[in-house]
């Protein structure tokens, strides 16, 4: 058997399971995005992603070893939780750690990380202690620095490698009132 054939063989299994919903010319309306779970309990969340076209979740929490320290050369640890499956946490796998849903860090010094997703990195994110010592993400959202606590992404077709993304939408915390702060990303 050629080895194009055995790769295939292992990787489409991977690649139908990651499949997007068809095209809005089915008529079945897109979920609003209020109305998917919100993770609670986890220790150390930072952020999470929320996409069509079903609720299980990219949770993206601090990386700390068995002492509760950092672990500076991974800080973040990215998990899905499967709520179709009774809320099960699995990890990501390799494809889409390196091509969907993984993070690059590259450390900026004094506890501080810059974050930049392996799908989207026109969107900088810095991950730094808050007053309080805490880790949290931070980026501008609608021009005003915030604490990022959700991305969802909609999407209308397409295919794995491609999915029709029509817009992201980030939502945080405003630093500066405490006020929830929500933008719309069209992506180019």
């Amino acid at each position: 058997m050629k080895l194009s054939i055995i790769l295939w063989l292992l990787v489409a299994p991977l690649l139908l399971s990651f499949s997007t919903p068809n095209s809005s010319t089915d008529k079945a309306p897109l979920p609003d995005p209020e109305s998917f779970p919100v993770p609670n309990g986890i220790k150390g969340l930072l952020f999470y992603i929320q996409r069509d076209p079903n609720t299980n979740t990219i949770c993206y929490e601090i990386n700390v070893d068995k002492n509760g320290k950092l672990e500076t050369e991974d800080p973040v640890h990215a998990f899905w939780i499967r709520y179709p499956e009774g809320g099960m946490r699995k990890d990501l796998n390799y494809i889409q750690r390196k091509f969907a849903y993984g993070i690059n860090v590259k450390s900026t010094g004094n506890d501080r990380y810059e974050l930049r997703s392996v799908a989207y990195s026109k969107l900088p994110l810095l991950l730094k202690k808050d007053a309080q010592n805490q880790y949290q993400v931070y980026t501008a959202i609608n021009k005003k620095e915030c604490v990022l606590s959700r991305v969802f992404i909609r999407i209308d077709g397409g295919s794995f490698w491609s999915p029709n993304v029509l817009y992201i939408e980030l939502k945080g915390t405003e630093i500066a009132t405490g006020k929830t702060v929500t933008q719309r990303i069209k992506p180019v």
